[in-house]
């Protein structure tokens, strides 16, 4: 590759970072301050200090611009529903006497105000609040966060590109408000919400920005004419406002589509677009459309979801191409470094051979700004650089880690009989009510019960060897006992052993089957102050020896209860771990799957009479294009059905999900043929009832009254109340009663008194019918 010249030197940039700190410290001070062991003084400080040596850390890695705008105390499409102004009425006195108690009062409630709808951002497991909007919406602009944190970074001497969700993708993620007729459309307040994007604009010219960036990735999605429309019209308006910076339109996770030719004519000064994964079709799209003269291209070449090293050679294939597209090429990833842990370095127990395979956020700064010179000076000044990544990527494809042939030779054989059960739903449900004898609106919960102190310093204490396996399970056994005994004398009637022994319900299956890589550092937001390490899925899988068989059936020797085996299903197991690259999802989703029916069999040969195998990823995963969808599902629900597919018609088989948009998938989840299904609906006033009445859904399901992503405790009217609404779309003999999601993240006591109340209202509740 020839030089550039320095006129057109390309830029190094990213459009967001991990939040938490190399320590987690955002998340303590964060829960210290809802504890009130932390001051708002001392919170804000703790975060100035990490915003600071986060874009320090990034500008002498040797990236030309920083993001601002994209740090958050619990999302960033709550504050910009704070920066628009688009306060719930229910909130709007809190945020007037305290803005950052009222902040928290939208994103985690109080028990006197319910919070904001969550659900997931796109296909990740990053989770948003959804905004509530209505037609009597008023919007008033409020960049004091914006312009604060980039005078911040000026003050450093840095290069700052704000980074904002833009006015059409925050239309299209936000919800008609409580009250508001269903068939309100939010993207009909774009001309009132346009004004407000100007002033915050105008502002942050104001304060020094010369570049601000507007995500829309809502543009990746199959959008109507008139959406197309209202993109074309808002960065018209947009583009034709005089006091403003250049404008930087991004988008990510797929291709855009129909969408890149109105976001190319549009007069804003430059686009951002993914080149990874099915978004690599947006290269063979620019070039169709006549590339894009005049503008700044920021061309995401390095995958911001996934921890695989990138293949620097393959990248600078594309970005010579696309030399010639546009006035400038910049380099990034390609969307937010928020979806991934954030420094290998930290990684001590993973051998080094394979941490030479693995970029997390630190190395993929590093890539893009390897492949930004590389662009600019020529290949021969990142030789080394190139002769190294050329060594990692053989060493991952050669590694016997990859591959066991003993594995792949038992997914192949796979019939069709094998995903499916022996009998068809009618036969089965009949079995099961004799076997089980539940009564009408029975009781249970998702799985796990709360992760207490003393159960984190039981794990520590393992690790640090002040305890041997015997006094861990000991202490393990001690929280089964407490969780069965309160559970049958607060009355529910399928009982749970509340996962003790796990700390993360996708690590805990990662760690006893082959194929997987378990980090110690690798944190990731899944919302809030909740941060999960996703496991790293490099190789075949195979299950070596029981997972869960034993707690469960201690548990089950402490009741005469049912009590449920509790496994995390195979999409799961691939969404929330950082899934292989070199092997079709479907191929390593039947390999889970496998193993997964192993334990299944176990289970039912200890005498566990209802196994739950939980998919709350299989909408997150759903692809973003509806032509893609139909052969994810297609593999998807296979691969539920073949982890159950070997039990007895009279062993019930439940699954769960929450926290996402379940209309799109209402189908694929009637193709799981589960027995029961538990669904997240407390928050979103039972919807999913709704929609699985209007599939005419045949099987029972638990759309949960009890939301445990706040920490109040629902009365037992509220719960009561949840529930008649579900009878409405849902008969009372297939309506089951739980909570939307595990306990894991809550108190004790709260979790005590919301149960007992759950309880109480499923009986008030029976009684009347």
């Amino acid at each position: 590759m020839t030089s550039r010249t320095a006129a057109a030197a390309a830029r190094a940039t990213v459009y967001g970072h991990p939040r938490q700190g190399p320590d987690r410290e955002l998340k303590k001070a964060v829960e210290g301050y809802w504890k009130g062991r932390v001051t708002a003084g001392a919170l804000d400080a703790t975060a100035a200090r990490l915003r600071a040596a986060t874009w320090r850390s990034l500008a002498e890695a040797g990236l030309d611009e920083v993001p601002t705008g994209d740090f958050s105390y619990y999302d960033h499409v709550l504050d910009t529903t704070v920066m628009v102004g688009a306060i719930p009425d229910r909130h709007r006195d809190a945020v007037e006497a305290n803005a950052l108690d009222g902040y928290f009062a939208m994103a985690r409630g109080t028990q006197d105000m319910a919070p904001l709808e969550m659900t997931k951002w796109f296909d990740t497991n990053y989770h948003y609040l959804v905004p509530e909007l209505g037609p009597d919406t008023v919007f008033t602009a409020d960049s004091a966060k914006q312009v604060a944190e980039l005078q911040e970074a000026l003050a450093l001497g840095l290069a700052p590109r704000p980074v904002l969700v833009g006015p059409v993708t925050y239309l299209l993620l936000a919800k008609p408000a409580p009250g508001v007729s269903a068939d309100f459309e939010p993207l009909t307040l774009l001309d009132r919400l346009l004004p407000v994007y100007a002033e915050v604009l105008a502002d942050l010219r104001a304060a020094g920005a010369t570049w601000v960036q507007l995500d829309e990735p809502a543009l990746v999605q199959d959008r109507t004419p008139a959406e197309l429309n209202a993109a074309a019209r808002a960065y018209r308006d947009l583009g034709a406002l005089t006091d403003r910076p250049r404008l930087l339109v991004a988008s990510y996770f797929d291709r855009l589509g129909d969408a890149l030719p109105v976001l190319a004519k549009a007069p804003v000064e430059g686009l951002a677009l993914d080149f990874t994964g099915p978004a690599a079709a947006n290269l063979d799209a620019v070039a169709a459309a006549g590339g894009l003269p005049g503008k700044r291209l920021v061309a995401g070449v390095v995958d911001g979801r996934n921890i695989w090293a990138n293949d620097l050679g393959r990248s600078l294939g594309t970005l010579a191409t696309l030399l010639g597209l546009a006035a400038r090429v910049d380099v990034a990833a390609s969307c937010s470094l928020l979806h991934v842990p954030l420094d290998t370095a930290a990684e001590r127990d993973i051998d080094p051979q394979i941490l030479r395979w693995l970029a997390f956020a630190r190395q993929k700064t590093a890539e893009i700004v390897t492949l930004a010179r590389g662009l600019t000076r020529g290949t021969d000044t990142i030789a080394a650089e190139l002769a190294a990544n050329r060594a990692a990527l053989a060493s991952r494809a050669r590694s016997p880690l990859t591959r066991d042939p003993a594995v792949r030779a038992r997914a192949a054989a796979v019939t069709e009989a094998d995903t499916h059960r022996s009998q068809p739903y009618a036969e089965r449900s009949a079995a099961q009510r004799a076997l089980l004898a539940l009564p009408l609106l029975p009781t249970t919960t998702i799985g796990s019960f709360p992760q207490t102190g003393a159960l984190r310093t039981a794990r520590a204490d393992l690790r640090a060897g002040r305890i041997g396996p015997s006094g861990y399970e000991e202490r393990i056994k001690a929280e089964i006992g407490e969780v069965i005994s309160f559970q049958e004398k607060a009355g529910l009637d399928v009982l749970v052993h509340g996962e003790a022994e796990r700390g993360d319900m996708v690590q805990y299956f990662a760690e006893r089957l082959t194929g997987y890589l378990a980090t110690r550092h690798g944190w990731v937001q899944s919302y809030g102050t909740r941060y999960v390490r996703p496991p790293i899925l490099a190789g075949d899988v195979s299950r070596p020896e029981p997972m869960t068989v034993r707690w469960t059936a201690y548990a089950q020797s402490l009741t005469s209860r049912p009590v449920k085996g509790m496994l995390t299903g195979p999409v799961t197991m691939l969404a929330w771990s950082f899934v292989r690259d070199d092997l079709p999802a479907a191929e390593t989703a039947r390999q889970v799957a496998l193993a997964l029916r192993d334990e299944v069999g176990d289970l039912e040969a200890a005498g566990t009479s209802v196994i739950q195998v939980d998919e709350p990823a299989l909408r997150e995963t759903l692809p973003l294009r509806a032509a893609d969808r139909p052969a994810y599902l297609a593999w998807a629900t296979e691969a539920f059905r073949l982890t159950t597919g070997s039990v007895r018609p009279d062993t019930q088989i439940h699954t769960h999900m929450c926290y996402a948009e379940f209309g799109d998938v209402v189908q694929a989840i009637d193709d799981l043929d589960a027995d029961v299904i538990s669904l997240e609906a407390a928050r979103s006033r039972m919807q999913v009832a709704r929609e699985l009445a209007a599939h005419g859904y045949p099987r029972e399901a638990g759309p949960g009254v009890y939301d445990i992503h706040s920490p109040r405790v629902p009365s037992v009217e509220e719960a009561a109340g949840l529930l008649r609404t579900g009878l409405r779309a849902i008969p009372a003999e297939r309506l089951w009663v739980n909570p939307d999601c595990g306990l894991k993240t809550r108190g004790w006591p709260e979790t005590r008194a919301s149960l007992e109340n759950l309880v109480a209202a499923a009986r008030t509740v029976r009684a009347e019918l």
